[in-house]
C-alpha cells in the first residue's frame, strides 16, 4: 500500500549503500514526500528535499494552504508513477525520471520565497543596508569590508542627489548629472554586493529580510529608506498631481511643463490656454520656493524666446502653503526676504490654506476658493517609508522609526535606522532631527564607528547632531543661508549655495558637467536641455 506524508526534517536515504543522511533544518523548513511500505513501516526514501519553504511561512498562517497545495501536486504525480510489484519500492533515480523536478521547483518557488543569491559570508557578519540615499550611501562607502559582508538593497540602480531634482524638472541640468550608478561607485569593493529589488517584509525573530527577489538573512540591518511624498490622507492626489522625489518624476515634470506650452501654442481657446499656462506649487518649503523661483526665471529669460507667439503675461506661478509663512523652518526674516523676492518675480503666494481637492483641472482650497490649472506640483511634505514586520510601537509620528541615541530601533538590538526614516527624540529636537541631508550623513558616520566598537566589544557612542545650518536658493544671484549665529542672503548666499551643492555631488565628472551647465545658463540665459522625452509605448501582441 502507498502512502504520502509530509515532514519538517529531511532524511535522505542513499539507495546504493542504504545509509541515511540527516539534513539539518536551517532558517527554512523542507517539505518532503516519503513512500513507506505499509507492512513493515519502513521509510524507503524521502524525496523532493530541494523544495524549500521559509520557516516563517511554513509555520505561519499560510502553512495550511502550502501543505495542501503541495499534497495535491504530489498526489497526482504519485498516482502516475508505475510501482514495482515486487516490493513497491521506487528508487530516487527512477522518481526523477518520471517527472520534471525543475518544473516542480519552479511551481514551488512561484508560491514560496526562495533564498537570495548572495555568496557565503566567509566568517564575516552580514550587514544589509536598505536604501542608498545619503545615509545609506555614506555608510556603504565608509564601512570597512574586512569585518562585514555588506549587501546594499535598493529599488533603483543609482543614487540620486535629490536637492537638485527641481533643476532637472525645469530643464536646468541633465538627470544623469545627479544620478550615480551604484555599481560604478562600488566596482572595486570586495565583500560588497548590490541587489536591485523591493523589500517586502522583515522577520526580526529569525533575522530574515524578504524581498521581491528572495529572502536574505542578516546579522545587522540598517533601514535607510528615506521618505515619500505626503498627501495627508488624500492619496487620490498622487494620481493627479506631480511629485518630485526621483529622476523619473523630475523628467515627467519637465515633459509636463514643456508640453503645456506646446499645447497652449496650438489651442485657440483662451480659457484652455490660461489653464495650460498656470502652474501651482503646493508646499512652501525649500523645494517649493526653489521650484517657484526656477519657473519664474524660465518665464522671464527662456520662454519668451522659445514661444514668441504666446503672451507670457498669461503665465501664472502660484505658490500655496498651509503655514502662515514660507520656509517655516527658517527665521521670519528669511521667510520675508524670500517672499519679497518671489513677489518681484510675479509669483503669487497664498498662505494659511490647504488643498481640499484637485480634479478636472480645478483645485479647491480650504477657504472655498478655486484655481484653474492643468499642472500641480505637490511638494507639501514627506512621510517616511516603512517596512512591514516591525511592531507598531517601533513607529512614531510621520511613520518614522523610533530610535535610541545609537540609532538602534526601539525593541531590537540589531536593527538600525538612519536619515529621514529615523526619529530620535531629544531635548534639543523634541520632534526629531530635520529630514535633510546632514543628519543622515552624520548618523551614518556615527553608526560606522559604533558597529566597529560593537564588534570589538566596546561601548557604543551616542549620536550628537551638529547643525551646520540651512540654505535655500530662490533664483539667479539670490539665496538665503542660516548658520548657527549668522544669517545672510543675496549673491553671497547664492555663491555659498552653489559651492556646497557642487562639492556634494558624487564624482569629479558630474561636478564638472553641472558646473558647465550652470555657467552656460548664467551667462547666456539659455539652458539647452528643453527636450521632451516621451516614454515608449508598445501595443500588446
Amino acid at each position: 500500500m502507498k502512502k504520502l506524508f509530509f515532514c519538517d526534517k529531511v532524511s535522505v536515504m542513499d539507495t546504493e549503500d542504504s545509509t541515511e543522511t540527516s539534513v539539518p533544518v536551517g532558517p527554512c523548513a523542507h517539505i518532503s514526500v516519503a513512500i513507506i511500505n505499509n507492512s513493515t513501516g519502513n521509510v524507503h526514501f524521502v524525496s523532493l528535499a530541494s523544495m524549500i519553504i521559509p520557516a516563517e511561512n511554513y509555520v505561519g498562517k499560510f502553512s495550511f494552504i502550502f501543505n495542501h497545495m503541495i499534497t495535491i501536486i504530489c498526489s497526482i504525480l504519485f498516482k502516475l508513477l508505475p510501482l514495482r510489484k515486487k516490493d513497491e519500492e521506487i528508487r530516487i533515480s527512477e522518481l526523477y525520471s518520471h517527472f520534471n523536478v525543475i518544473l516542480l521547483e519552479r511551481i514551488t518557488n512561484f508560491i514560496m520565497k526562495t533564498k537570495m543569491d548572495i555568496p557565503d559570508k566567509e566568517g564575516r557578519k552580514r550587514l544589509v543596508i536598505v536604501g542608498g540615499g545619503f545615509g545609506g550611501l555614506k555608510l556603504a562607502r565608509k564601512l570597512r569590508s574586512d569585518k562585514f559582508q555588506i549587501v546594499l538593497l535598493d529599488k533603483n540602480n543609482h543614487h540620486i542627489f535629490q536637492p537638485l531634482l527641481y533643476q532637472v524638472a525645469t530643464a536646468g541640468i541633465e538627470p544623469s548629472a545627479i544620478s550615480f550608478p551604484y555599481r560604478k561607485i562600488f566596482k572595486k569593493r570586495k565583500h560588497f554586493h548590490i541587489r536591485i529589488c523591493e523589500v517586502q517584509r522583515v522577520i526580526p525573530e529569525d533575522n530574515i529580510l524578504e524581498t521581491s527577489i528572495g529572502a536574505l538573512s542578516y546579522d545587522y540591518l540598517v533601514v535607510s529608506t528615506g521618505c515619500r511624498t505626503n498627501y495627508f490622507g488624500n492619496d487620490g492626489l498622487s494620481q493627479r498631481t506631480m511629485a518630485l522625489k526621483n529622476t523619473a518624476e523630475a523628467l515627467f515634470n519637465r515633459n509636463q511643463i514643456l508640453e503645456s506650452f506646446e499645447k497652449a501654442q496650438n489651442t485657440s481657446n483662451l480659457e484652455t490656454r490660461k489653464r495650460l499656462m498656470t502652474f501651482v506649487i503646493v508646499g512652501g518649503g525649500a523645494t517649493g520656493i526653489e521650484l517657484s523661483g526656477a519657473l519664474a526665471e524660465m518665464k522671464k529669460f527662456v520662454l519668451p524666446q522659445d514661444y514668441p507667439d504666446l503672451d507670457m503675461n498669461l503665465m501664472r506661478i502660484i505658490l500655496v502653503d498651509g503655514a502662515p509663512r514660507l520656509l517655516s523652518a527658517f527665521s521670519e526674516k528669511s521667510s520675508e526676504e524670500v517672499a519679497n523676492y518671489l513677489l518681484k518675480r510675479d509669483v503669487e503666494i497664498i498662505t494659511s490654506v490647504q488643498v481640499t481637492n484637485y480634479e478636472n483641472g480645478t483645485m479647491t482650497l480650504s477657504d472655498n476658493s478655486t484655481l484653474e490649472t492643468m499642472s500641480v506640483f505637490w511638494v507639501a511634505g514627506v512621510r517616511a517609508n516603512s517596512i512591514e514586520g516591525l511592531t507598531k510601537e517601533a513607529y512614531g509620528p510621520g511613520n518614522r522609526l523610533l530610535v535610541d541615541l545609537y540609532n538602534c530601533v526601539q525593541g531590537y538590538n540589531n536593527i538600525f535606522a538612519i536619515g529621514d526614516t529615523a526619529l530620535m527624540i531629544s531635548k534639543e529636537y523634541p520632534k526629531g532631527h530635520p529630514q535633510v541631508v546632514q543628519p543622515a550623513i552624520q548618523q551614518a558616520r556615527n553608526l560606522i564607528q559604533n558597529l566597529d566598537r560593537k564588534e570589538r566589544g566596546l561601548e557604543m557612542q551616542p549620536f550628537v547632531y551638529h547643525n551646520k545650518g540651512s540654505m535655500a536658493t530662490i533664483g539667479r544671484n539670490h539665496a538665503v543661508v542660516e548658520l548657527k549665529n549668522l544669517r545672510f542672503g543675496g549673491f553671497p548666499a547664492w555663491a555659498v549655495w552653489l559651492f556646497i551643492h557642487l562639492m556634494s555631488i558624487v564624482g569629479v565628472k558630474n561636478r564638472l558637467f553641472i558646473f558647465v551647465d550652470w555657467m552656460w545658463s548664467y551667462f547666456t540665459y539659455d539652458p539647452s536641455l528643453r527636450v521632451i522625452i516621451k516614454p515608449l509605448r508598445r501595443d500588446k501582441p
